[in-house]
């Protein structure tokens, strides 16, 4: 098993390097997906949630309301740090699970957002960061999520910098140009992952 790190800055295409991967073959441990899991209702994280944050982070359908949570702790770094402690111990017991799953001769890639932010570097044989200037980072936020210009830059500043994250990186995926550019990027990290 090959256990590789994939992060990049919100925008930076992450998800879509991650999508590639996978096409290719690649054991995805989505640690945003996990985290959407671990607060689904009913869940102990998300009653961690309501009992920090109060009801007022609640949809009228019980669910969480995850833009108005993200305004909340994005504007404020010490509701993100009690926000991560309640969310980031239940990522990382479903991800060991997953990755206990995949079998010994799976390329499992771990797309961690915060994986800079956290230390998780040594966690992994190989960390892949997706890079673009920040500029670009905040055209795609703000033209294609649709994002507020000072919401997109909260959400950036919430994040390691750029240095941070390439300061961590075994391998580095530019990501700053048009998407047909990225995919033989990708496709010439994954045959070196499978003689990894």
């Amino acid at each position: 098993m090959v256990k590789v790190g994939l992060t990049g800055g919100v925008g930076a295409g992450k998800s879509e390097v991650s999508r590639l991967l996978a096409s290719y073959g690649a054991v995805i441990v989505d640690a945003d997906e996990i985290a959407r899991e671990v607060v689904e209702p009913g869940t102990p994280g998300l009653a961690a949630v309501v009992e920090e944050f109060g009801d007022g982070v609640l949809t009228p359908e019980g669910t969480l309301d995850r833009p108005k949570l993200g305004a909340v702790v994005f504007a404020d770094p010490e509701k993100l740090k009690a926000l991560n402690a309640i969310v980031h111990p239940l990522v990382g017991a479903r991800s060991a699970e997953l990755e206990a799953a995949a079998g010994p001769d799976a390329v499992v890639v771990h797309d961690v957002p915060l994986l800079a932010e956290n230390g998780l570097a040594p966690l992994y044989e190989l960390v892949i960061v997706v890079d673009a200037a920040p500029q670009t980072q905040l055209d795609r936020l703000v033209r294609l999520r649709g994002m507020a210009e000072d919401e997109a830059k909260a959400r950036m500043a919430a994040q390691a910098t750029r240095e941070q994250r390439l300061a961590v990186a075994d391998l580095v995926i530019d990501n700053d140009g048009p998407l047909e550019d990225l995919e033989p990027q990708v496709r010439a990290v994954w045959e070196r992952l499978r003689q990894a």
